[in-house]
Order: C-alpha cells, then structure tokens, then sequence
C-alpha cells in the first residue's frame, strides 16, 4: 500500500475553502497527535476575510496553542505565500481545475478534494500541468488511506480468509432534501458538478476497483469486461444511481467466475450501519460503520454458507479502525503527503495520478450513458 518513511516530516498548509470538508480537513490536522508528520496550517483563503476569520475563530477555540493561519480573501495570495508549501482545495467540484492549475502555476504541490474535477478532460489537464512543473498532486480520496484497507487487503489478498472474491454489493446513501435546497446549493446545481454520482458514487467505484481489483490501481488495475449503469434524474442531476461491474475472471482455484461488483449511491435515502458486503468462495465480509466514507470496520465469516433454511454457526471475527479521539481520519492522508513531498516523490502510491483519471473515465462513461451531461462537458 505504499512504502513508509522513518522520518517525520513537516508540512505548511494553505487552506482554501471554508465549507464542511475543508472544515473536518482542518479540525483533524489540528486534533491529530499520530506522531507521523508535523502539519502547520500557515494560509487560509476565502471569499472574505470576515468568512474567513470566522472559520479560524470557530476551529481554533478546540487548539487555542496552534498558531494561527493568515487569512487572505483572495486565493492567489495563497499561492504566492511564501510560507506555504502545498495547497489543500476543498472548494465546490467546478472550481477544482481552475485552483489547481493556479496553485500549480505558482508552484505549489496540491491536494484537492474528490472528485478531482468534473470530468476526464479537466483531470488530464491537471496532470499535464503538475508533471510539467514537477510538483506533488493528488486527489484527496480520503477514505483510501483508512486503515481499513490495509486491514481488507490482508484478509483477502495475503490470508485469503473468504477464498476467492465472486461478488461486492455496496450502498452509499446520504439523505439530502433537495426540494428544499436553493437551486444554488453545490448539492443541487449542475454548473457546480452536483449529483450523487460524483459526490458520493466515488466512494462505492473506489472500494469495488480495489476490492474487485485485487487492490491494483492505476494502469495496473484489470479492464472491466462490461459496465451497466442506471441514473435517476431530476433537477438536472442524479438524484441516486446502480451501477454493475463485471470484472474477468481471475481465480486460483480453478473455478474461472467472472466477478460482479453492485454499487448505488443516493440523496433519497441513508444507508444503514452494514453498507457493504464481499461475498467468497470459502465465506463473507461485510463492511460497517456511520457513512461508506467513514468506515468502522468489517466482520470476517469464513466457511462454507448453510443453505436456505439451516442456522448459520458460523465464527464471526471483527476488524474496528481506531481513530484518535476528535479525528475522523482525513490526518492520514495528510501524513502520507507529507512523506511524499519529503521524499521528493510527485504522486502517491495509493492514489496516484492515474488512478484519478481512470475513475474519472468510468464516471464520464456512466454519466454519457445516463444522460447527464455538465456544462463543462460541452466546452
């Protein structure tokens, strides 16, 4: 999952965008103690300086001994401190490629939110532009660096403890009252990328390519044999969709299954605590926890399954992720760019550049055939 640095690095932040995800990015920067990097959080840019010294004055009460960034409300003076090595962009999705290229321009290594932009062609275009310039890039799938992964990889891949991986059904439901939403609301404007494909479909196309994948990503990951997906449209956005996977066959066992991943992601509804379940020739995982973003762990079964009818005795064994208390986990991915760029390295094993396009490739491919088509798509 990536190699591992002794060292511990330090890292100055510039912060842009002040709404929920840069807010949980900062709180768990100044919460965390994992003792792997030192963050600084040197810049902050929002559309005002009133905005944007609310937001310091509202996260800095919990760490009133962490200094305090310079608030800008313009987000160039960001990129030109001198005092900032990378920038986090935690902005509406329309926005990405635009912060990106500009934060690149000035030579500043990047991380930007999910998803990376709107579609392949802006994503491409930021790639371009970072390898060009030699800067770190990345795009902050936060929920890949969970232990959680690690912990999954190790149970199929190394212990092989549920044989061989058949099926993956994964729910992402994140109730959303969009009627009552202002047609403005980055959940509900087309022009700003909204939908649940992209908002939080991501999340069940990133556990099923590294589950279904055998953990590859990347050029490495295998070519799906067929997509089949399914878009409820209504204001101009994917209000909820299914999509099918159906990955070769690739067994050691002899038996040749083709593999077929279930994904679906909604505003309608909210998932329950089991989100997602791995299905195997020798048992089962299944996958818990508040949010697919935010998993708590998974429970192992492994044996054959009783028929229809028979009592399942099976042994359960459970996997719990320990997050440090006040954190939600977004530190560890910070960690893991601060090793990066303290090593010189341009991307990250785990997600790398690659990786973000070929995503962003399937989501174009489904949206093209579910008819939901973004501004952005037309230029």
């Amino acid at each position: 999952m990536g190699s591992v640095d002794t060292a511990i690095p330090a890292l100055r932040w510039g912060i842009i965008g002040t709404g929920w995800i840069s807010t949980m990015f900062v709180k768990d920067l100044l919460a965390s103690t994992s003792g792997s990097a030192n963050h600084t959080l040197a810049a902050l840019g929002s559309s005002s300086l009133d905005k944007g010294n609310a937001f310091v004055e509202k996260l800095w009460q919990s760490a009133p001994e962490k200094p305090r960034p310079v608030v800008y409300s313009d987000y160039h003076d960001v990129y030109n401190d001198k005092n900032v090595d990378i920038v986090y962009i935690g902005t509406p999705h329309s926005l990405h490629k635009m912060n990106c290229l500009d934060a690149i321009s000035a030579g500043k290594h990047v991380l930007c939110e999910k998803p990376f932009t709107i579609n392949a062609k802006e994503t491409q275009e930021i790639i371009d532009a970072a390898r060009a310039k030699g800067v770190f890039v990345m795009e902050a799938v936060w929920t890949r660096f969970s232990p959680l992964f690690q912990a999954l990889r190790s149970e199929i891949i190394e212990k092989r403890s549920i044989g061989d991986v058949e099926r993956f059904f994964m729910d992402f439901g994140n109730y959303m009252p969009l009627d009552d939403l202002p047609a403005s609301s980055r959940l509900k404007d087309p022009t700003l990328g909204a939908g649940a494909l992209l908002d939080i479909g991501i999340y069940t196309l990133t556990y099923a390519s590294l589950i279904m994948g055998d953990f590859n990503v990347g050029n490495a990951h295998p070519k799906l044999s067929r997509v089949i997906s399914s878009l409820s449209i209504s204001h101009g956005i994917d209000e909820s969709n299914v999509i099918v996977l159906e990955y070769p066959a690739n067994s050691s066992s002899g038996k040749c299954r083709a593999k077929t991943a279930i994904l679906s992601s909604t505003f309608r509804y909210r998932t329950s605590e089991d989100f997602a379940r791995i299905e195997g020739s020798n048992g089962t995982i299944t996958i818990f926890g508040p949010a697919g973003s935010l998993p708590g762990g998974f429970r192992t079964v492994v044996g054959p399954q009783p028929v229809f009818g028979e009592k399942d005795t099976r042994e359960v064994r459970t996997y719990t992720v320990e997050r440090p208390e006040g954190t939600l986990g977004f530190f560890w991915e910070a960690d893991a760019v601060a090793h990066d760029v303290a090593n010189g390295r341009t991307e990250n094993a785990i997600m790398p550049l690659d990786e973000s396009l070929r995503i962003m490739r399937l989501m174009d491919d489904i949206r093209r055939d579910g008819g939901l088509v973004y501004p952005q798509d037309r230029v």
